[in-house]
């Protein structure tokens, strides 16, 4: 019988955790260990879950750890030698699983892979979070095939081809778990938001590939874990992504990045001014607050990163900028900014 694959599910209370079992057991197709992490206290959901399917594994945080800390201590109880981050709010389809092992055993450099992510709403449209795997501009910003910005594209087939990609979703992330375990898992100082994104970049600085395997097909309920207008959801994710940058791009990109993302900044919180999103308008200016005041936080994760890098990430970059591409050229598309011709 083939080695189990890891399912780490960090669980908070979410009554959707039954609806993911149910479909992990239906639909697996291959031998499956699943561990589900409860930072819910032992809610009405943990404990229907644990009635209902007696063979999960649980592992209970005497705290809350949140999203990173929950898929830390998952991956680090995984002694498979892969796993995958799961959501709660996520349904998995027939032959999900088969497609994303024999890519990683097609070759030894892939260290994380995505399936391809749709709307549990709607399940003809690209899921919000990771659409068929990510990209990253020159810039910093990042996208998915399938969505750009706040516009999700209809699945028709356009991104079922296998390509290399900068980053995968932690919706739904596969990984080679001792690959992942080297760099560390995932960064708890971010606590959620951009955390799979920087383990996808230090896979990449480390010598590994990330890649899209849209056979594979998950659908997923975005925005489940925070309201999408909340000021704590736009914080994490201004003050996230450059976090992120400061940590693993090389110090020559920074000199000339950082001052170019700051008016970006403040134009960003002109924008949910203009939205009427009075609290997402304070999160740009929290999260360079952040920056500043916590240098020798970032200089200690940096030199953790560069202690094991040893290449360059090259896959799934776009070399302009998204929001040019989007707001003056009217770009909605993916596919229009990283061509899907020519790879396999």
């Amino acid at each position: 019988m083939s080695e189990p694959v890891t399912i780490v599910i960090p669980h908070y209370r979410a009554p959707v955790l039954l609806d993911c079992l149910e479909s992990l057991y239906e639909h697996s197709d291959w031998p499956i260990r699943v561990v589900v992490v409860d930072d819910g206290g032992n809610a009405p959901s943990m404990q229907q879950a644990a009635a209902r399917f007696p063979q999960i594994e649980i592992l209970r945080n005497e705290h809350n750890m949140g999203f990173s800390g929950s898929c830390n201590r998952g991956l680090e109880a995984a002694q498979s030698r892969y796993a995958v981050l799961l959501n709660d709010d996520t349904r998995v389809t027939p032959g999900w699983l088969q497609p994303m092992v024999e890519r990683a055993e097609s070759d030894p450099h892939v260290a994380a892979c995505q399936p391809k992510l749709l709307s549990a709403v709607d399940d003809q449209i690209f899921d919000y979070g990771g659409g068929a795997g990510g990209y990253i501009d020159a810039l910093g910003y990042t996208f998915c095939r399938g969505r750009l910005l706040d516009r999700c594209e209809r699945d028709c087939g356009q991104y079922d081809r296998e390509v290399p990609l900068f980053w995968a979703c932690g919706s739904a992330l596969f990984l080679r778990v001792e690959a992942a375990r080297r760099l560390g898992f995932l960064d708890l100082d971010y606590y959620m938001h951009f955390e799979e994104i920087d383990l996808c970049w230090r896979l990449q600085l480390a010598g590994h590939r990330i890649w899209s395997v849209p056979r594979s097909v998950v659908y997923h309920h975005s925005g489940f874990s925070l309201p999408p207008d909340s000021f704590r959801k736009t914080y994490l994710n201004h003050r996230n992504n450059l976090v992120m940058h400061c940590k693993n791009q090389p110090l020559t990109t920074l000199l000339w990045l950082l001052p170019l993302r700051l008016p970006l900044e403040i134009l960003a919180s002109l924008g949910y001014l203009a939205q009427r999103r009075w609290s997402s308008a304070l999160a740009p200016w929290a999260s360079l607050l952040w920056l500043i005041s916590h240098p020798l936080n970032i200089l200690r994760r940096r030199r953790r990163v560069h202690a094991h890098r040893r290449h360059t990430a090259h896959d799934g970059i776009y070399a302009g900028s998204l929001l040019f591409q989007y707001y003056a050229r009217g770009t909605h598309r993916a596919s229009d900014l990283i061509a899907e011709e020519g790879l396999s």
